[in-house]
């Protein structure tokens, strides 16, 4: 009887067991088959396929993790300026990432490398491309003031390599941006098997004439390298259908860009460090706790905390101890990071953030992601119904002080602004260009008359009718540089300002607050204004990791 019962119970045991085992087994596979069709995904043999084991975005090169929240964004302190240019609004930012540093002389003196090599500037077609992308070195210069090593030495220097770069414009920061975004998935490639690993040095050593391009990848494959794609494709395991890699596929990451005003003054305010339950343990004056700029801890108890001007004639304090360590500017992660990781979110060098400034923040139109600056943009479709690529074209652009850039580099995709098709019956937007939506636009002025004569001086009092100045061409190719010199203008805000963040080692505390906001013409650099780049996250708000998945029971 005991024997029996002994037989009965492994039996239990056993069928329990291939139970258990064809539920795991039914679940470890079930995400291989569509819960739409119960056709088979990611088959040998074809059909739909896609990246079923995707966890989460990986974190690329440089960058730190920023959960996103709500926060308060403005100022909080006394406007001793009476600007009343940022005034305090809730608003809510979504997971991103952000560089670590800023961006230093070693950073993009290798990409000024990789344009050197690419596209030779001996050749008059590419010229421009990279004296387009140099640095102003002459923001060194002090009509009253000795800075000539600077303005030799700064950019190049080995002494100066993990410094913060400067000189550098709104536009060149875009452009840099965009070339770390290709260089760093074409990495991504390599590593996945979907390029052969020589296939960075393609464009290099002068095989070809276009680098990559991401879009180029995703949108026409063939058309990558000049059209040597085929012989560059690397031994990829993971995927034994497609040739190329796709959104789909999980490995592409998304373009490296400057942040927005408000995601830097949110990473810059580290409210992290705050938190007490559901709220802000009060409001922060600068990135670190308190409200002093020197360190009130036992370790290194006096020292301050950001480089930045103490006083007129005080631009690190006296020699010796106390000292801020730093003139001008100072090697990135010499002071302490704020809460989140990242360092130098004041003092330093001030810099770039993507808006358009506006003296007011609307966030009756939005308090999610606040962002002044889109311009909507779609990919030009050719005669022959394939996305056209730019070959042999480089169109360049004159900036209003006489310096060219290359508005695009051969081997990118035709981008033109969405039309009617795109805008009609819309709700959410109507035109291509936003930079101006109800604080600029002409619908905005309250001087705007569209039938009004343009020679008469009250049809010009627009709302933002900053100067214009404009270079043009002589018939033997000679910029002729014309200087607004009209009596009627009364701003400097246009579409083409933009917004740079945190004080430098030029500014006093004032601006080390991370809501000072100020702006400067996207086309002007000066010598103690630089940048960083930030990342959009895919996927989940927080890192999957210590974190419990809502709507699944804690054990």
């Amino acid at each position: 009887m005991k024997n029996q019962f002994i037989k009965v119970i492994l039996s239990c045991a056993v069928v329990t067991a291939s139970f258990t085992s064809c539920k795991n087994s039914s679940s470890s596979s079930s995400k291989n088959v569509s819960r739409a069709t119960g056709w088979k995904i990611n088959a040998k043999e074809g059909g739909f396929q896609f990246n079923s084991d995707f966890k989460e975005q990986e974190t690329a090169p440089g960058l730190v993790f920023v959960e996103g929240g709500t926060f308060t964004k403005g100022k909080v302190q006394d406007d001793v300026m009476h600007e009343w240019n940022n005034v305090a609004t809730s608003q809510h930012v979504q997971s991103f990432y952000m560089d670590e540093t800023e961006v230093t002389n070693k950073m993009y003196l290798e990409y000024l490398d990789y344009l050197k090599a690419v596209y030779p500037p001996d050749n008059p077609k590419y010229t421009n491309i990279y004296k387009g992308a140099l640095p102003d070195t002459l923001v060194w210069r002090n009509r009253l003031g000795f800075n000539e090593t600077m303005t030799n030495n700064y950019l190049r220097h080995p002494a100066y390599a993990e410094y913060p770069v400067v000189g550098v414009s709104w536009i060149q920061a875009t452009q840099f941006s965009e070339w770390r975004t290709d260089l760093v998935n074409q990495a991504m490639l390599e590593r996945e098997g979907y390029l052969s690993t020589d296939a960075r040095y393609t464009a290099m050593n002068g095989d070809t004439d276009q680098s990559f391009s991401t879009e180029t990848y995703l949108n026409r494959p063939d058309a990558v390298f000049g059209g040597l794609i085929d012989s560059l494709q690397g031994k990829n395991k993971k995927d034994s259908v497609s040739v190329y890699a796709k959104r789909s596929s999980g490995i592409i990451l998304p373009e490296y860009r400057l942040p927005t005003e408000t995601e830097w003054e949110y990473a810059a305010q580290a409210q992290v460090g705050s938190r007490e339950y559901n709220n802000y343990r009060g409001r922060k004056k600068y990135p670190w706790e308190g409200d002093y700029t020197r360190n009130g801890q036992r370790v290194g108890r006096g020292d301050q905390l950001a480089n930045f001007k103490q006083g007129k004639g005080d631009y690190g304090g006296i020699a010796g101890w106390s000292d801020d360590g730093a003139d001008i500017t100072a090697e990135v992660r010499s002071y302490k990071p704020n809460d989140l990781g990242l360092y130098d979110m004041a003092g330093n060098v001030a810099e770039w953030v993507a808006d358009v400034y506006r003296p007011i923040v609307d966030d009756e139109v939005s308090d999610f992601n606040y962002y002044r600056g889109n311009i909507y943009m779609k990919t030009a479709i050719g005669e022959d119904g394939k996305v056209e690529i730019l070959t042999d074209e480089i169109v360049y652009d004159t900036l209003p002080n006489g310096k060219i850039v290359a508005v695009n580099l051969p081997g990118e995709i035709k981008m033109i602004p969405v039309g009617e098709e795109e805008t009609y019956l819309r709700t959410n937007f109507s035109t291509s260009d936003n930079r101006g939506y109800r604080d600029g636009e002409p619908g905005s002025s309250r001087f705007y008359d569209r039938f009004s004569d343009e020679d008469d001086p009250a049809s010009q009092r627009k709302m933002y009718n900053s100067p214009d100045h404009k270079v043009e061409k002589d018939s033997l190719g000679n910029l002729i540089r014309e200087y607004d010199k009209s009596n009627n203008r009364t701003t400097l805000i246009n579409n083409e300002v933009r917004v740079f963040k945190g004080g430098s080692w030029k500014d006093r505390a004032f601006w080390l607050d991370p809501a000072q906001r100020r702006y400067l013409p996207q086309y002007m650099a000066t010598d103690y204004i630089g940048f960083r780049c930030a990342m959009s996250r895919v996927g989940s708000k927080a890192k999957t990791k210590n974190k419990t998945p809502r709507g699944k029971k804690v054990k």
